[in-house]
């Protein structure tokens, strides 16, 4: 079966005209999101067990691409300001995240990782990736690298 042919519903498919590799897609997708939301919580309560699970995308983000505007930050995570105000409010009142002025704006803020943040941020990312280093022992190199590249990919198509 080709990748992306639909076959007609009624016509002896039971996946109702759907793919059967795009159903076991969506079926993989399901399981990988949800392990990933659990873990997304579990490595929040790492860095400080007050946070909420959104709070490691949060740690995430700014380790990555340095400071932002929460504009900016609610904008990538699709939230609201008001949301993502209160997100950052807690994280700053943990010590974890701080505001500076904007220097290309002075009534604008920029939120980066203080260094307490960044350390406890890096140190639970790094046991993460040891997990991920024991879970894919047995895996080749190359086969790695192919997954990570396939999921960049998907990633990109799925931003726009």
């Amino acid at each position: 079966m080709t990748v992306g042919r639909e076959v007609p519903a009624g016509q002896g498919d039971p996946a109702g005209g759907v793919d059967r590799e795009f159903l076991a897609l969506e079926r993989e997708l399901a399981v990988f999101l949800r392990r990933a939301r659990a873990q997304s919580g579990e490595m929040a309560r790492e860095v400080h067990p007050e946070l909420e699970p959104a709070a490691y995308g949060l740690f995430v983000r700014l380790d990555d691409a340095g400071p932002q505007r929460a504009t900016e930050l609610a904008g990538y995570f699709g939230v609201g300001k008001a949301t993502m105000s209160r997100q950052l409010r807690a994280l700053e009142d943990l010590g974890l995240v701080a505001r500076d002025p904007d220097p290309a704006d002075g009534r604008a803020s920029l939120v980066r990782l203080t260094e307490e943040g960044r350390n406890r941020f890096r140190h639970v990312r790094d046991a993460r990736r040891e997990r991920y280093v024991r879970k894919l022992a047995d895996w080749d190199r190359a086969e790695v690298a192919e997954l990570a590249r396939l999921l960049n990919h998907f990633n990109v198509r799925s931003e726009g």
